[in-house]
């Protein structure tokens, strides 16, 4: 395919080399998830524009030779020397998980929610599309207003005959009868997810990545989470009383949420899960 002018300018422009650092080691077009870089005597260099802006050629390069201009290296951070989890801690922590449903009622700060998201972003996504962001809720009325059109939702699943109904029944009961919320779990904060209508599954895929780095990360704040599963249901299905109340941008669609908040209890064991089941080809 012929290219236009403004398109090889954009190529020229991708890749910078300092010739004196770079040995050829061709690492850089190793790692390169859509293999537009190819190395030969003169270093790295591309003749094609699709770039993800991973920034994986920068960040592998050992001696700082490469710079790419979507993934400049004045914004990479060296990582020095990592510390790696022996097999037994990280087993101990990835089983330390738990989803909590039970929460104090103190609030949880911005700066500490802001913490939580800003390692919620770094998650992987397909092709590095990203595009997952980020609407927080704190506010009780609100928090207890989503709750309420939730279950509304349940019960007119229940009057239909859905056959999700049995399943619902009883968090509608301890709702309406006890006054416990079934939803929310009495969190004082809850984290919903968004992303574009137009990335379809990825946009869900790519939320629950990040979603997933937030709750591992969270304990290492003091905080607990869950995911919000009925109320994503509920968004999901269209259902316009609480699309009204989350009022979300034109163009995205919930995506996942986290109920966020500070453990009442501590959990003194692990718990187990069904044994492994492996078939091999």
């Amino acid at each position: 395919m012929e290219m236009n002018g403004n398109e090889w300018d954009l190529i020229m422009k991708l890749l910078s080399v300092d010739k004196e650092k770079c040995t050829r080691c061709g690492r850089c077009a190793d790692v390169c998830p859509t293999r537009i870089i190819d190395v030969d005597g003169e270093g790295p260099h591309t003749t094609a524009i699709n770039c993800i802006a991973c920034g994986h050629c920068v960040a592998v390069c050992p001696t700082a030779a490469l710079d790419n201009s979507k993934a400049p290296l004045a914004g990479q951070e060296p990582s020095g020397q990592l510390p790696v989890l022996d097999a037994d801690t990280a087993v101990r922590f990835l089983r330390a998980r738990r989803s909590v449903r039970s929460y104090k009622k103190d609030p949880v700060s911005h700066e500490k929610i802001l913490q939580l998201l800003d390692i919620a972003r770094l998650a992987p996504t397909g092709s590095n599309s990203q595009g997952v962001v980020y609407h927080v809720i704190d506010n009780p009325d609100t928090l207890h207003k989503i709750t309420e059109v939730t279950i509304e939702w349940m019960e007119e699943l229940v009057k239909n005959g859905s056959p999700m109904g049995p399943y619902l029944a009883g968090s509608i009961e301890i709702y309406r009868q006890k006054g416990q919320d079934a939803i929310l779990r009495g969190a004082p904060c809850l984290i919903l997810a968004a992303a574009p209508k137009s990335a379809g599954m990825r946009g869900r895929d790519n939320t629950h990545f990040c979603l997933a780095y937030a709750e591992l990360y969270a304990p290492a704040l003091d905080l607990g989470t869950c995911w919000t599963g009925l109320l994503e249901g509920c968004a999901g299905s269209g259902y316009q009383p609480l699309l009204d109340l989350l009022n979300l941008p034109d163009g995205l669609a919930m995506t996942g949420g986290l109920m966020v908040g500070y453990p009442r209890y501590l959990y003194k064991r692990f718990t187990d899960r069904n044994q492994l089941h492996v078939t091999w080809g």
